[in-house]
């Protein structure tokens, strides 16, 4: 009779433990059915949008009166906010073809239009990249029960490029009136109709240059020509990490009289676009970006801000997180006497391969265009990696610049090429040879050799009057590896390319730094 117990006991166990093991199972199986079916991607599209805005484009209120009600403060901020999503909503939907995030922003008749314009490109192999730039909305009507509202919206800028089957076919630019009645639904406004009134040419005049201008190949500051002579600048302790939390304004001010007692009159400097902020630049980092202009411009320097540094999307529903980027820097700087003028991004034609030459140079040309809107004093220039792409958007910018690190031999006759294909003035914005010489790079140049290297070019440049920043003041002691890689004998080469070694000397080189 003990012995049955014993079994029954063990047996009763078993079975509870074999329970529980299945009800854990069971509530795991449901947890994840639940994870998987309890949102939709549509919904979590709108979750994202309300999380982190990722549409930015200029949106002036131009009248709100109507013969309808007044509109509460707070309802005018959610109808613009959903009339955005419903632009970018759409947007990445004839960009995916797919109907993501539509349902939250139209209502149900009128999905059927993109719904349908979606399957015909699908059936063509078109994708539509596509974005709009500026908005100026007016409140024609807004119902007494608060549930319907009509807007005019005009002179909207859109940009598109089509691509079938990832092969760019065209681009378009055009300036376009909407009428647009929005429904209140759930929540949310949704557009009901979206009537384009037609298409016209965007107005791209542009104001002329004010406190720098070029005529013909030459620079001019307040009506005096001038020549650059420069330097490529970061602090020696903070390379590439100017403006970060050990920004010293002190050192900085020490190295522009180390720059100016040398003869220079240039500078440029470099604006991270994550480490700024991104679409919401972080006022300390503006500030920062203020003192050093102030500094330069107490020490008679002239600065090159560039611009965008380490930024590589350019994708078209991205364009308008970067106009809000250049619009919080440059506006508050337009009347800088410091600035010479905005390099829109440096080397981004390195950027070719990997994010398609049209994409880049469809963002630089856009750029430009948003810059001089926000400044017209200053000049624009692109710093191209090499003389190969110089003559890129050469109609767009002031000023031509373009990096060396070739054969010095070979300089005089590239320079020459170039020169007879561009009637603009030519900046060498980069040059330099680094002093690597050791056991990673055996086979590099001396500290003599360096000097040797920066007489013969100082030669050629005053024979051509040349425009020249050289590559940098300053030996480092790191070198972050976002900006070479990981390998040793790289960053090795990227620490020796100052004029003043890491103990604060001035190699030989220096010398020939004029």
């Amino acid at each position: 009779m003990i012995r049955w117990n014993k079994y029954i006991y063990t047996g009763l166990l078993i079975s509870s433990f074999i329970g529980v093991i299945v009800l854990l199972l069971f509530g795991i199986s449901q947890a994840f059915s639940f994870l998987n079916t309890g949102a939709d991607r549509s919904s979590m599209l709108h979750v994202a949008l309300h999380k982190e805005q990722v549409y930015f484009p200029k949106l002036d209120w131009i009248d709100t009166i109507n013969p309808g009600r007044p509109i509460e403060k707070q309802t005018q901020q959610d109808i613009e906010q959903d009339y955005l999503n419903a632009w970018y909503v759409r947007n990445v939907a004839y960009q995916s073809n797919k109907m993501d995030g539509i349902g939250d922003y139209y209502t149900k008749s009128s999905r059927k239009n993109i719904a349908n314009t979606i399957l015909s490109n699908k059936e063509k192999n078109i994708e539509i990249h596509g974005t709009t730039t500026n908005h100026n909305i007016a409140l024609d009507f807004y119902s007494a029960d608060g549930q319907l509202a009509i807007l005019s919206d005009t002179n909207v800028k859109e940009y598109q490029r089509v691509y079938r089957e990832d092969t760019f076919l065209a681009e378009t630019r055009l300036q376009s009136n909407y009428q647009v009645l929005l429904l209140l639904e759930d929540g949310f406004w949704r557009v009901r109709h979206m009537v384009k009134k037609g298409n016209y040419d965007q107005d791209t005049s542009m104001p002329s240059n004010g406190l720098a201008k070029v005529i013909k190949d030459k620079i001019y500051i307040e009506d005096k020509e001038y020549t650059i002579k420069g330097i490529n600048y970061y602090p020696q302790k903070t390379p590439w990490d100017m403006f970060g939390d050990n920004f010293d304004i002190d050192i900085i001010a020490k190295d522009f009289d180390i720059i100016t007692e040398a003869g220079l009159n240039t500078i440029r400097i470099f604006v991270p676009y994550v480490v700024f902020g991104k679409a919401k630049v972080i006022p300390e980092k503006l500030q920062r970006l203020q003192e050093v202009l102030d500094k330069a411009e107490d020490k008679n320097l002239k600065v090159i801000v560039t611009l965008f540094d380490f930024y590589g999307d350019y994708s078209v529903l991205d364009w308008t997180l970067t106009h809000r980027h250049a619009e919080q820097i440059v506006t508050p700087l337009a009347n800088h006497k410091a600035i010479l003028s905005w390099d829109i991004k440096n080397e981004p034609n390195l950027d070719f391969n990997s994010r398609g030459k049209e994409s880049v140079l469809a963002w630089l040309k856009e750029m430009i265009y948003q810059i001089r809107n926000f400044d017209p004093n200053h000049l624009i220039t692109i710093g191209w990696s090499d003389m190969g792409s110089a003559d890129l958007l050469q109609e767009d910018v002031d000023m031509v610049s373009f990096h060396y690190y070739l054969d010095i031999d070979e300089f005089a006759q590239k320079y020459k090429d170039v020169s007879a294909k561009i009637s603009k003035p030519l900046v060498l914005q980069e040059f330099g040879l680094s002093s690597s010489r050791g056991l990673w790079s055996p086979f590099g140049a001396s500290e003599k050799g360096q000097a040797n290297y920066y007489e013969q070019f100082q030669k050629m440049i005053k024979e051509e009057n040349i425009n020249y920043l050289s590559w940098t003041l300053y030996d480092f002691e790191e070198v972050p590896t976002a900006v070479v890689g990981k390998l040793p004998w790289r960053k090795h080469k990227q620490k020796h390319f100052g004029f003043i070694d890491s103990k604060g000397n001035k190699k030989p080189a220096f010398e020939f730094i004029k």
